[in-house]
């Protein structure tokens, strides 16, 4: 079954032969890159990917036609032998690379670990410092609270007692302020 033909195109617009312009420098190559891209501002730029690592190619699973040193070796033969060579030789040294390089991710990530713990138990020892500190405060100001009381009579006017009271709330706000936890890192150990 055919299909229905369809309608047919409009012309696509002709867009005007740009003249071949031959870079003298580098900054003249980026300007004609830019104008390129600005050209068309709807159309997507292709951002490369991250190229992989170079990495050596594996070892060859089979090696055919291996000449011994004695008779019968070609004057080639010591070339493709020393090509064979270098390259096992450099993925050899590539591996070793890999290996040290995973070695040293591996340390850095135990003292980043370290650091972070060494870190932490410093904020919490000053946390138990601080908490200390604010209990002893509550508890003196009780105190205080507690002797004035003994002391006062009943008799005497409440107003001097709330405007005390106010006084206290509003310092016990600013050592609230003053609590915020400060983070701790622990550099070069």
């Amino acid at each position: 079954s055919m299909a229905a033909p369809s309608a047919p195109r409009p012309p696509r617009p002709r867009k005007e032969p740009q003249p071949l312009v031959i870079p003298r420098s580098a900054a003249e190559e980026q300007r004609i890159r830019l104008e390129r891209l600005m050209r068309n501002p709807e159309k997507t730029v292709p951002i490369p990917e991250k190229l992989n690592e170079w990495a050596p190619r594996p070892p060859p699973e089979f090696v055919r036609d291996v000449m011994g040193s004695s008779a019968g070796a070609g004057s080639g033969e010591f070339h493709v032998y020393r090509h064979l060579r270098r390259r096992e030789y450099q993925r050899q040294d590539f591996m070793d690379a890999m290996a040290e390089k995973q070695r040293l991710d591996e340390e850095f990530q135990k003292k980043l670990e370290r650091n972070k713990m060494i870190a932490e138990e410093q904020t919490a020892k000053r946390r138990r410092k601080r908490q200390k500190l604010k209990e002893k405060k509550l508890q003196a100001k009780k105190n205080k609270l507690e002797q004035k009381k003994q002391e006062k009579e009943p008799d005497q006017s409440q107003e001097q007692g709330s405007s005390e009271d106010d006084e206290e709330d509003s310092k016990e706000e600013e050592e609230k302020e003053d609590d915020a936890e400060e983070p701790s890192f622990v550099m070069g150990r």
